[in-house]
């Protein structure tokens, strides 16, 4: 079973502290940290959205954007060589394409962050 409650897109996890004796939350799948407690799921759920909805009000009072957590489904429109090439690539390493898009955009989307820690590492 999993411990979390939603509200407004965003997920909370749910994680009793038997010390305290309070639900304590924290927003899952954004950078930002987002986190709240109650000492009954009602007082829980009634601050998570308070902090939701202070995060929100606070984005737009510093006129940015406030992060939202990725869906998992993403529309892509490429070439039609590029899909065919990826179709035979999927094929090759025995997975779907979804599978084989996961993989390959996992690993593009970390290798700037990899060079950008190599870079801070030079010193200067």
């Amino acid at each position: 079973m999993i411990n979390a409650m939603s509200y407004k897109g965003y997920t909370a996890s749910m994680v009793f502290d038997a010390e305290d004796k309070i639900i304590v939350g924290r927003v899952l799948d954004i950078d930002d940290i987002i986190a709240f407690h109650g000492e009954s799921v009602a007082e829980f759920e009634s601050n998570f959205h308070a902090a939701i909805d202070d995060y929100l009000a606070a984005s737009r009072e510093l006129g940015s954007a406030p992060e939202k957590p990725a869906s998992g489904k993403l529309m892509l429109r490429i070439a039609p060589a590029v899909h065919a090439a990826a179709l035979k690539a999927a094929a090759r390493s025995g997975t779907s394409l979804n599978k084989w898009a996961e993989g390959a955009l996992g690993k593009a989307a970390r290798k700037p962050a990899a060079r950008a820690a190599a870079r801070s590492d030079i010193p200067g």
